[in-house]
């Protein structure tokens, strides 16, 4: 038995000699060596000291000229070389076979592959005997190595309904063929149809790659300009192509919302907001081709990723028409659905067509939308504005929750002119119209009374008002897929000023947004809603077209107690309570005395129950100055969950708010 071990021993160290020499002699042997060193270099981008290190018929400057091109154009990075065999060729004992696995990080991730290659004995030691192979397995000296750019696509934004707003889709390339044009070829007549100058088609004529069957592009267009089309068809050279492009279905009524994209970058909007998930990652395959280009072996591929797509609760039906009634005005319109806070749409007049973005405009036109006084490139919605009377309904909120006064309490009349004191001197608050009745809370909504919010606004404090304010969101972050402007209320420094605080002045600025969000606590017993702008799987089933919902909790048509509270498990609150639902109720009461008999009757819809209120700001130097302009305000809820608020800048010689009423009245319709 003791022998036995010994010779078990002993041929257990011999075979481990024997795995070590073979250990050594795979990763030390002079082939071996040599051919690392050859890597290395390869690693290192010494390109020409791989040249000495080969036997071949190639010339130095080719051969330098194919390994840069190869391994740079694949993006090559990270290059190891294991060494697996070294066995003697059996046709010349002078050549050794040495198999190795090569492993690189490259444009199309990350490349492993085993290979071949003869080295030959030489008087200053082993040189591979070089040919394409060496570089892959499957390449020839007369093939070539492709990378090929494998596109992805952008997500599409869609409306509630699927129905997409911003696409992926085609458009028309528009440009001439040299050889295909002739005496008759007129460049003025094609320059002015593509609002370019002919000296940038005569540029892009000479450009150093064109040459006589040579397509050279001008300019995109829509594939809906067919009249254009037609007319540039009749020029002789012209040819029209169809290329991809990002196309907005809905033009003007969206663009604003949407934004545009250029270079597969999202520059405004939503595409800008969400680029990160809209824009897919391209995909990259290495492979060889042969002299024809034909494909002969795929060595690498990194898969595409297309974007995703984004459903928003956008409805494209009340976006239109919205846009519609305010397309002349300068204003931003948003309509919420007060159960969910879903946003039905976010409008801002007016606008342009983010299709001309997308496929190129000329710097006149750029300027043109630049220097338009009346702003089309700016988000109206994301901005703050002078409330005026719209703000009414929060102060006599803020009044009743801090006990400042009840809704019945009368502040006495004051005509319409008044003023606290004689320290206001010549400063007046005046007021439009008078009434009969008391001057309590829903006299003075009815008839929208400065006066009596002015007194309101003293007798909550200037400490409680600010405070209730900021309770409301004042001076808060709305969290919003876009940036939206802080609503704020200023200093009110002095009673004057938090007089006329009370009825939206002074230094009061509000943002359409958060005025959406306010008055959602009126409609849904006191809790106001977070704006949710992405429709999930697990959103609500309530689908919200022209002001009709399929919801079951929102109440019948005509109750106008039949207001519903959002039960929703996906409804997200700002604040809940942040007034009471005893207050919320108050307030919608009168909001509905508003458009039954006060100051929004223009907006009353037989048989259907509508609470709103009107609000005309005045922007001017001083109370004396004439010459100043009004924003007017408009906002409203109905029965069904939808909410809508409106806003219109220099209404001073259409109406002030009044203007707006029919326009909003349309979406309630």
């Amino acid at each position: 038995m003791k022998k036995f071990l010994i010779v078990l021993l002993c041929i257990l160290v011999i075979a481990g000699i024997a795995v070590g020499i073979i250990v050594y002699n795979t990763n030390q042997t002079e082939p071996s060596i040599a051919l690392k060193e050859y890597f290395e270099k390869l690693s290192n981008g010494e390109y020409e000291a791989m040249y000495d290190y080969v036997i071949t018929d190639t010339p130095k400057e080719e051969f330098v000229t194919r390994i840069k091109n190869i391994y740079e154009g694949i993006e090559a990075k990270n290059i190891t070389t294991t060494v697996l065999t070294n066995t003697e060729d059996e046709d010349n004992s002078s050549i050794i076979n040495v198999t190795y696995n090569n492993s690189m990080d490259t444009i199309a991730g990350n490349m492993s592959f085993m290979n071949t290659v003869k080295l030959q004995k030489q008087d200053e030691g082993y040189k591979i005997l070089w040919n394409s192979s060496v570089i892959f397995p499957d390449l020839r000296d007369e093939y070539k190595i492709r990378v090929a750019t494998l596109d992805s696509t952008r997500g599409a934004i869609y409306d509630r309904n699927d129905i997409a707003i911003a696409k992926d889709g085609e458009a028309n390339s528009v440009g001439v063929v040299p050889g295909k044009m002739d005496d008759t070829t007129d460049l003025a007549k094609l320059a002015e149809f593509l609002g370019i100058t002919e000296e940038t088609i005569n540029n892009a004529l000479n450009a150093e790659y064109v040459k006589e069957d040579t397509f050279v592009p001008l300019r995109k267009i829509s594939k809906d300009e067919q009249d254009l089309k037609n007319e540039l068809l009749q020029i002789k050279g012209v040819l029209i192509t169809d290329i991809n492009a990002r196309i907005y279905p809905y033009k003007e009524a969206t663009s604003i919302l949407t934004g545009y994209v250029q270079d597969d970058e999202g520059k405004t909007g939503l595409e800008y907001a969400y680029n990160d998930r809209l824009k897919g990652e391209d995909g990259v395959e290495i492979y060889v081709a042969d002299e024809n280009e034909s494909k002969i072996k795929t060595l690498q591929t990194k898969e595409v990723k297309n974007g995703e797509n984004i459903k928003t609760t956008i409805d494209i039906n009340i976006q239109q028409k919205l846009y519609n009634e305010f397309k002349d005005d300068e204003g931003a319109s948003v309509a919420m659905n007060y159960n969910t806070g879903e946003v039905l749409a976010l409008v801002s007049t007016p606008s342009y067509d983010a299709n001309d973005m997308t496929l190129g405009v000329t710097d006149t036109e750029w300027n043109n939308l630049q220097n338009n006084v009346k702003k089309p490139m700016f988000n109206r919605y994301l901005a703050s504005f002078v409330p005026g009377s719209s703000l009414k309904p929060v102060v006599g909120a803020i009044g009743l929750k801090y006990n400042s006064f009840n809704q019945d309490d009368d502040f006495g009349k004051s005509g319409t002119r008044w003023q606290n004191d004689s320290s206001w001197e010549d400063l007046y608050v005046t007021t439009l119209t008078t009434y009969s009745g008391p001057a309590n809370l829903k006299n003075a909504l009815i008839y929208s009374d400065n006066i009596y919010f002015a007194k309101a606004a003293l007798k909550i404090g200037r400490s409680n008002l600010q405070k209730g304010l900021d309770e409301f969101g004042f001076n808060d972050k709305i969290t919003f897929v876009q940036d939206v402007s802080k609503s704020t209320y200023g200093s009110m420094d002095s009673d004057a000023a938090i007089a006329n605080s009370g009825y939206g002045q002074d230094q009061m600025l509000v943002n359409p947004i958060h005025m959406a969000m306010i008055y959602s606590s009126f409609a849904n017993g006191g809790n106001m809603l977070m704006p949710v702008l992405e429709r999930s799987s697990s959103s609500s089933s309530t689908n919200i077209i022209n002001g009709t919902s399929s919801s079951n909790n929102l109440g019948n048509s005509g109750n106008s107690s039949s207001f519903g509270t959002s039960n929703n498990a996906s409804t997200k609150y700002y604040k809940e309570n942040v007034i009471s639902s005893e207050i919320a109720n108050t307030i919608k009461q009168d909001l509905i005395a508003v458009v039954e008999t006060g100051t929004g009757r223009e907006a009353k819809i037989e048989g259907k129950t509508i609470a709103g209120k009107t609000g005309t700001a005045e922007i001017k130097e001083n109370q004396q100055d004439e010459n100043g302009t009004e924003i007017g305000w408009f906002n409203a809820f109905d029965e069904d969950g939808l909410l809508v608020v409106s806003m219109c800048e220099n209404v001073k010689d259409k109406g002030g708010s009044h203007y707006l009423l029919p326009k909003v009245r349309t979406v309630f319709e």
